[in-house]
C-alpha cells in the first residue's frame, strides 16, 4: 500500500504540488539531487508558468464563493466567464486554466473540488467538477 511518501536512503520525500497546474508531483529518482528546487511537474508547466489571467481566475473563484452561502458550490465555468467575458469562445478557452487555478487553491487549502457532492483528488478528477469553500 502506498502512503504517498517515498523513502530514499532514509529520507522521506513528500509529494509536492506543481506551481502551474496544481497537480501532485511524485518524487522521481532523476530529481534526487535537486528535489528541493522542483516546482513544476513538466517542461510545459515550467514554460507556461503563471500569468495575470491565472491570478485573475484564482481571485474570481474566491470572490464568487465569498458571495455565496457557506455550503454553496460554483462551476469553474463561472470563474472563466467572469474573467473571459460574455463571449463564449473567450471564456471557453479559459476552462482548463480555471481548473488549474482551482487545483492550486486546493493545494493552498482554500477550497475543495467535488464531484457528485464528494470531495475528490484534484490531480485525478475527470469530467464535471464543482468548487466550494474548504470545510473545517
Amino acid at each position: 500500500m502506498s502512503t504517498g511518501r517515498h523513502v530514499q536512503r532514509g529520507v522521506q520525500r513528500e509529494p509536492k504540488t506543481c506551481a502551474c497546474c496544481g497537480r501532485t508531483i511524485e518524487w522521481r529518482k532523476k530529481w534526487e539531487r535537486d528535489w528541493d528546487d522542483v516546482r513544476y511537474c513538466s517542461d510545459a508547466c515550467r514554460r507556461s508558468g503563471l500569468d495575470d489571467t491565472d491570478r485573475a481566475l484564482e481571485a474570481s473563484i474566491l470572490d464568487l464563493l465569498a458571495g455565496r452561502a457557506g455550503d454553496a458550490t460554483i462551476c469553474p465555468s463561472e470563474a472563466a466567464s467572469a474573467v473571459g467575458g460574455a463571449d463564449e469562445d473567450d471564456w471557453r478557452a479559459l476552462m482548463e486554466p480555471a481548473r488549474r487555478a482551482a487545483r492550486r487553491l486546493v493545494a493552498s487549502g482554500e477550497i475543495e473540488i467535488t464531484q457528485k457532492g464528494r470531495v475528490v483528488d484534484p490531480s485525478n478528477a475527470k469530467g464535471p467538477i464543482r468548487l466550494r469553500r474548504r470545510r473545517p
